[in-house]
């Protein structure tokens, strides 16, 4: 993403830049209850515990070393540790298979419908052809749903009638997106809760269906987060990732919250790389992950 505006982070950058410039005025130096407070502030954001630590131990090395404490001194190098520390693997990899096949995933009320269509958007201005698979066959609206989103960015759509089994929606989908040539196809599943084994055993099922029709397939899995839910969300990831071998994470309603700093437990306690993090309703609002422009959205001074 270029640079991230920081209307769409507006609440966890009040919160987290706000509550350094409180703590923190001129160049106030850190007391213990200071370095309490700051701990507070992060975990308040939804950093982490683990992430928490990290960070408080590069304030900790920079007060030894230089004596400054001020939030100016604080925040260029919690930037600095922060965006360190985000750095597992940002960039999704070059799509090497036609179709490439991407698995979406995650839990009930996320976003998995929206954000399929919002990455079919992304991907049609760059020229790709791509192609919806509506394999969520037990919510009645969201073959509608992914319907509509189709016509909006002009993918085509591959769907059922409701109550289908949702692999053979898979099976049929990649073979309708390789007969037509198509670069991307992007199948969206029903949520499901991570501690529901049977769920989690179909959501198995849909994955070597895939491999079935083609080899290789899914080429990704991407598991969708909803920002607001904080540190639950570390609970779903590491059940799906068991299930299924997550290969990157995106993160929705990152602008309903004010616990941003859920990004640096994903990537910090998991070693999930982010692919796209969400900051709104629209296409553009899906953006592709930078470290550095989103940590400068949260911490910088513009």
């Amino acid at each position: 993403m270029g640079v991230l505006s920081q209307l769409g982070l507006a609440k966890t950058r009040e919160g987290l830049l706000g509550s350094l410039r409180r703590l923190l005025p001129g160049s106030r130096k850190l007391t213990p209850e200071l370095y309490e407070e700051l701990e507070s502030t992060l975990l308040a954001a939804d950093v982490g515990i683990a992430a928490a630590t990290a960070l408080m131990d590069a304030v900790r090395d920079l007060v030894r070393q230089s004596g400054e404490a001020g939030a100016d001194s604080v925040r260029a190098v919690l930037k600095k540790a922060m965006i360190e520390r985000l750095r597992t693997d940002g960039k999704a990899a070059p799509a090497l298979n036609s179709p490439h096949v991407t698995l979406l995933a995650g839990v009930n009320g996320v976003g998995k419908t929206a954000t399929a269509g919002k990455l079919a958007g992304l991907y049609g201005q760059q020229g790709k052809r791509v192609v919806l698979v509506a394999a969520d066959t037990f919510r009645a609206a969201a073959g509608e749903q992914l319907a509509l989103w189709g016509r909006r960015v002009g993918a085509e759509v591959v769907r059922q009638q409701g109550g289908g089994d949702p692999a053979a929606v898979a099976y049929d989908g990649v073979a309708a997106a390789r007969a037509r040539k198509a670069d991307v196809v992007l199948v969206d599943t029903a949520g499901r809760l991570h501690t529901k084994s049977n769920l989690m055993d179909e959501l198995r099922k849909v994955k070597r269906t895939l491999g079935k029709v083609m080899p290789g397939a899914p080429h990704d899995v991407w598991l969708i987060l909803d920002a607001t839910v904080g540190q639950n969300g570390l609970a779903q990831a590491r059940q799906f990732h068991e299930a299924l071998g997550v290969t990157g994470v995106i993160l929705t309603k990152l602008d309903g919250t004010a616990k941003g700093g859920i990004v640096l437990a994903v990537a910090g306690e998991l070693g999930l790389p982010l692919r796209y993090i969400g900051v709104g309703e629209g296409v553009e609002d899906l953006q592709a992950f930078d470290p550095d422009a989103f940590i400068e959205a949260l911490l910088g001074e513009q």
